[in-house]
Formats: structure tokens, C-alpha cells, sequence
């Protein structure tokens, strides 16, 4: 079987890409298909004095969400994800989409469907609530700050 890469984290890396230029930042994207890639994009990050990660979302990574926060809080990186489940296994940080009301969109759309709406007649949405979440647990760990102006913007604190 062959694991891609999610076709989603495409626009999301261009949009990176566009934001890391503008604020004079250098990004190395990593595709990471299996357990092993990694380890070995940690040790790529850690050989090139990364000082920062961010994880963008696939099965591949979800499904290992202990192995990628271990190894961000032992190399000291400070990590940011895109969904809550990583915050529980000690990530830094969450910025995402939030499911709780995707779901709720999605229970909307089936709503309509069931009472004879066509699916091809419904509008396409895009997220509207965003859920951030900051692990200061992590932020001692790894020697980091967290600011008070950005703890007042988060959802939720992890103490």
C-alpha cells in the first residue's frame, strides 16, 4: 500500500510559504509517509537548527501524535498542530479548524439531504471557527514563554 501525502497541505504550504517570505523566514517542507520519516525529519530539523515546527495534518501523522510531540519537546522545538488531539499528547500548540463545528456544518448538510435537498445544490463552506490551544506544560519543558497577550487569545490553556 502507498501512503501519499494529503492533497489539502498543499495550499496550506503555499500559503506558509507566502507568510515565512514576508516575514523573512526560511521553510523546509519534509513529506513524513511512514514512522521512519519521522525520526529522520527530526534529525533534518535538529542537523539544520530549525528552530521551529509546524505539523500539518494527514493519517500518517495523526496516527502518531506521541511519537512527533516527544520528539518535538526533545529537541526543543517548539510545534504547532493543526488539530486539538496533539495538545493531549503534550504539543505546544493548536491552531485549527475546529471539528466540534465541522461537525456540526456536516450534521446540517445530512439535515438537508434527509428532507430531499440535492448534495450538488448546497453551497460549499469554509471553516468560520477556529480553535487555539496552548500547552504551557510543554512551554516550561522546552525553556519557552509563552506571552500574556497570546494566552489571552487562547481557547484553551493546558496548566
Amino acid at each position: 500500500m502507498e501512503v501519499r501525502p494529503d492533497p489539502g497541505n498543499a495550499q496550506i504550504l503555499k500559503e506558509a510559504e507566502t507568510a515565512a517570505a514576508t516575514m523573512g523566514i526560511r521553510l523546509q517542507y519534509l513529506d513524513v509517509l511512514n514512522s521512519q520519516d519521522i525520526d529522520t525529519a527530526f534529525g533534518v530539523a535538529r542537523k539544520e537548527h530549525a528552530q521551529a515546527v509546524l505539523v500539518l495534518t494527514g493519517p500518517q501523522l495523526n496516527s502518531r501524535r506521541r511519537q512527533i510531540t516527544n520528539l518535538a519537546a526533545k529537541n526543543r522545538l517548539p510545534a504547532i498542530y493543526e488539530r486539538d488531539k496533539f495538545i493531549d499528547e503534550g504539543g505546544l500548540m493548536v491552531y485549527g479548524a475546529s471539528i466540534t463545528d465541522l461537525s456540526r456544518r456536516a450534521a446540517t448538510y445530512v439535515d438537508k439531504i434527509l428532507k430531499g435537498t440535492k448534495p450538488a445544490d448546497l453551497p460549499i463552506e469554509q471553516p468560520t471557527k477556529f480553535d487555539f490551544m496552548i500547552n504551557l506544560k510543554t512551554a516550561k519543558q522546552i525553556g519557552l514563554t509563552i506571552p500574556p497577550n497570546v494566552l489571552a487569545r487562547a481557547d484553551r490553556v493546558i496548566r
